[in-house]
């Protein structure tokens, strides 16, 4: 693949962007883990309008530099910095905006995972319209639950769409690894591919589809959205509940433990489903 810098998105940190035949391919960079800290969520939340408007691309990618982590989770330290009590919100929060904005727009966007993803990267690889993981190297997590809160930025209402209500309750509530196929199996990616071949894969897909007339990719991939409902209501809920477990002063304690216990380290990280799963309480 040739590409070029492109002109207009020079000034980002956590990523860079380089626009080839239509495609923006997106390259998260950022740190040992790809934490969903502070510099990424500023720079995808300004990256998803800039790309939703800019005519120079048709297609999105979104990869990652970092073979093992595609995106770890958000930030839990910064979760533990929120303030409490909360009021419930008056509508969805600035992070379902920015999953909502990579699900709406009027071109493909596409996840090519070759790592690990978990958590608030979890939600926004599946707000894209496909995801891609690599057999033997992608792993799917969302660790919410088990350390007290819940996937609140739209996991609850993507995964049940994707998975149906069963699945998405297994992932959810239980918080384990799973790997590409088992992701595939169950609807949480598209295709579980062999390493050497996700590459070549993704990307003649979305030359593919730049090819092809964009008033027609934007129409169709519209009318295939409208299956999903108005989801404005639901992602306000969902943003009211995960505020709601933030006051629980078990929450502060199990967050607590997920970081002086490995959290948002490398080797930590690698074993999230493992590490998630020693934070429980035990019933009385």
């Amino acid at each position: 693949m040739t590409t070029t810098a492109a002109t207009g998105y020079e000034d980002y940190q956590g990523l860079r962007v380089e626009l080839d035949g239509g495609i923006a391919w997106v390259t998260i960079d950022n740190g040992p883990v790809n934490l969903f800290d502070r510099v990424l969520y500023a720079a995808m939340s300004r990256l998803g309008p800039q790309l939703a408007t800019d005519d120079r691309v048709r297609v999105v990618v979104l990869q990652s530099a970092n073979p093992a982590f595609f995106i770890a989770h958000f930030d839990v330290e910064l979760i533990l910095s929120i303030p409490t009590p909360l009021p419930p919100p008056e509508a969805p929060t600035a992070f379902h905006a920015m999953c909502e904005t990579f699900r709406t727009m009027a071109k493909a966007t596409i996840v090519k995972l070759e790592g690990r993803v978990g958590g608030g990267g979890a939600e926004l690889a599946a707000s894209c319209d496909m995801r891609f993981a690599a057999i033997g190297r992608a792993v799917l997590n969302q660790p919410e639950v088990a350390l007290g809160i819940i996937p609140g930025g739209s996991g609850t209402q993507r995964l049940p769409r994707l998975l149906g209500r069963s699945r998405a309750l297994e992932v959810v509530l239980g918080c384990d690894d799973f790997d590409a196929v088992a992701a595939e199996r169950y609807g949480w990616v598209n295709r579980a591919l062999p390493a050497d071949e996700i590459g070549a894969f993704v990307e003649r897909l979305a030359r593919r589809i730049a090819s092809f007339p964009p008033h027609a990719v934007a129409e169709a991939k519209a009318s295939i959205l409208e299956h999903d409902g108005n989801l404005h209501e639901a992602l306000r809920q969902e943003g009211g509940r995960f505020n709601a477990t933030l006051e629980q002063p078990v929450t502060q304690s199990a967050m607590r433990r997920f970081l002086e216990t490995g959290g948002q380290t490398v080797d930590g990280e690698t074993q999230l489903g493992a590490l998630a799963g020693r934070l429980g309480i035990p019933p009385a």
